[in-house]
């Protein structure tokens, strides 16, 4: 499996996010392999739950996570756990409306971009960020576009681990990278509010 070594923790609330959707989304088929992006240590901090860190560390002494910023450690907001379940389903029953809307193809091409090993990261980010991009103009809804965006993002997710289990952790790395750059502060708005 692909260990992410481009992150460096700051992107812990998309990655909790994404977990927390993922397990409170309908129809998840690959719901037995969600466990293993813990154990795999790409999940960070998250109160009550255990965390490993970005070197796959399991966290245990209680202190909050950090990263390095411009050589400084900052530490990240703590994410309360149930403020998170609760956006998190709000969003997985948005995403369940919206699931029959989006057509195969859409997966099938996302899909043969995953299984290509030798697209480069960013590459592969790009093209699910137009695959989002292209299902919020298609699909009529009445949600705030940053809105509609992630859950696009989140459901493509499920969408395309459902269709190839084995790109699970690919896929939730590309997602949360491609949240972390186009959603960041959508994010934390909603996880704060």
């Amino acid at each position: 499996m692909e260990r992410d070594i481009y992150s460096d923790g700051s992107d812990h609330m998309e990655r909790v996010l994404l977990f927390a959707f993922l397990t409170r989304s309908s129809g998840c088929e690959f719901r037995e392999q969600l466990p293993f992006l813990q154990s795999q240590g790409i999940l960070c901090s998250v109160k009550g739950v255990q965390s490993y860190d970005s070197d796959g560390e399991l966290q245990t002494d209680g202190n909050r996570s950090g990263h390095l910023q411009n050589g400084e450690l900052v530490l990240d907001p703590e994410i309360n756990e149930e403020i998170v379940q609760t956006i998190a389903a709000q969003l997985a029953e948005i995403g369940d409306q919206l699931d029959k809307q989006i057509k195969a193809k859409v997966v099938n091409d996302l899909v043969q971009h995953f299984l290509n090993e030798n697209l480069p990261r960013e590459e592969i980010t790009r093209c699910l960020s137009q695959a989002v991009e292209g299902l919020a103009r298609a699909i009529p809804s009445d949600l705030e576009q940053e809105k509609a965006m992630l859950v696009l993002a989140m459901l493509l997710t499920k969408k395309v681990a459902n269709q190839v289990p084995s790109l699970l952790h690919r896929v939730f790395s590309t997602t949360v990278n491609y949240i972390s750059q186009h959603l960041h502060n959508y994010v934390v708005r909603m996880l704060r509010e």
